[in-house]
């Protein structure tokens, strides 16, 4: 084969392995042989997939804009587009829109030719986040479920939402900012909420910084599970939670439909530990024979003051050199599962949530708040990179 047929050759492979799209019927090609135009290549495959779940459209589509379009320099799309691009690249702070307007990368990524206009500056981009009001935070919220549902191509047999919160910083003079003792600092207080099975986001909830309440973890739960039932009629839906998402307000509301089922965890109280008093005795008795570590299960029903119906309780009993752990859920799954199975899988499993967080927050700096108005706060556009980079690497698997 002659040298100019190798080169067509390669040329042709380089093509085949990253698809583009065109972006104002231009053609765009990837070659590892042309001048360096960025530094952001690697944002043309995000950008192919965002194409596959739509989420920036669908927030901009929740965005009124008043402004007589045809004097419009910068849509709104392209600016959530250019923001969420720019935070995915490594530059969250708004300032950076000065500085990459210019970027090839950029323009493109947000629907412009290398060749047309800046980009809109730090102002445009700072005015355009602090006028999102809270309805349509709402609707971009509804939009995550959205795209979630629409994520799947037939509706599962199954799925587990996933609930917890995480601290997000603050610093000075901040809406919704108030000290946590268990995160010893001021911060915002997201409640997040991921497929268990799949690790994919359902929703973001910027909240402040405070603990979830059992009636605010109920109100989010029926919103989200009566949309889900509207698409997947027959899906069963886990819900699952530490102990301060346990509410009996949901219990009594899940007893409706016979296909949620709800797994958290149970705060430890006088009276359960008079219950299980005997149990705990005779773990301990054991262990101190033969110094060998302890790990036991039992289940019973308990009902607490403000419980309408008795529920199934499982406990752990685990008993080593480092003392006595005892741990308490509540759930509503059969009883053919052994207590050992409920805990150990069934709710064990919901610790991966923890990893789904670390990277939102490590990889996405999602947890940023440098806002002075809580509405401003970019939480619902940051976490819309957990979904991208969600789908950017099975794009990745599939190339590769």
């Amino acid at each position: 084969m002659s040298k100019g047929n190798t080169s067509v050759s390669n040329c042709q492979v380089e093509l085949e392995l990253f698809p583009l799209s065109p972006i104002k019927g231009k053609k765009i090609s990837a070659s590892f042989s042309s001048p360096d135009l960025s530094s952001c290549g690697g944002l043309m495959l995000v950008r192919e997939a965002e194409k596959e779940c739509d989420i920036i459209s669908r927030i901009a589509s929740c965005i009124k804009d008043e402004h007589c379009q045809h004097l419009v320099e910068h849509s709104y799309e392209e600016m959530i587009r250019q923001r969420v691009y720019q935070i995915a690249s490594g530059f969250e702070d708004c300032d950076d829109c000065d500085r990459l307007r210019n970027d090839s990368i950029m323009k493109m990524c947000a629907g412009r030719l290398p060749s047309d206009a800046p980009l809109s500056s730090q102002p445009t981009m700072s005015r355009f986040e602090d006028k999102v009001t809270k309805e349509e935070l709402y609707a971009i919220a509804e939009q995550f479920l959205e795209a979630f549902i629409a994520s799947y191509e037939h509706p599962p047999k199954s799925i587990i939402l996933d609930c917890d919160d995480t601290n997000a910083d603050t610093y000075g003079v901040q809406q919704g900012n108030l000290f946590s003792s268990y995160y010893g600092g001021h911060c915002l207080m997201p409640f997040l909420i991921f497929e268990g099975k799949s690790g994919k986001l359902v929703m973001p909830v910027l909240r402040p910084g405070r603990r979830n309440k059992s009636i605010n973890f109920s109100g989010y739960m029926k919103r989200i599970i009566t949309r889900i039932r509207k698409s997947w009629r027959k899906t069963q839906i886990i819900v699952r939670g530490d102990s301060h998402f346990c509410s009996h307000e949901f219990m009594e509301w899940a007893r409706g439909d016979r296909r949620v089922v709800y797994i958290t965890g149970l705060a430890q109280n006088k009276t359960l530990s008079a219950r299980t008093e005997s149990w705990v005795s005779a773990a301990k008795k054991d262990y101190n024979k033969n110094k060998n570590a302890i790990k036991r299960f039992h289940r019973f029903k308990y009902k607490a003051g403000t419980w309408k119906n008795e529920e199934n309780v499982v406990v752990k009993i685990e008993v080593n050199e480092l003392g006595t752990n005892v741990r308490y859920i509540v759930t509503n799954i059969s009883n053919s599962y052994g207590p050992g199975y409920i805990y150990n899988i069934s709710y064990c499993g919901r610790g991966a949530m923890e990893l789904m967080i670390r990277e939102l927050k490590l990889y996405c700096d999602a947890d940023r708040m440098s806002c002075t108005r809580f509405f401003g706060q970019p939480v619902q556009a940051l976490s819309v990179q957990r979904r991208i980079c969600s789908v950017a690497l099975d794009a990745a698997h599939h190339f590769c």
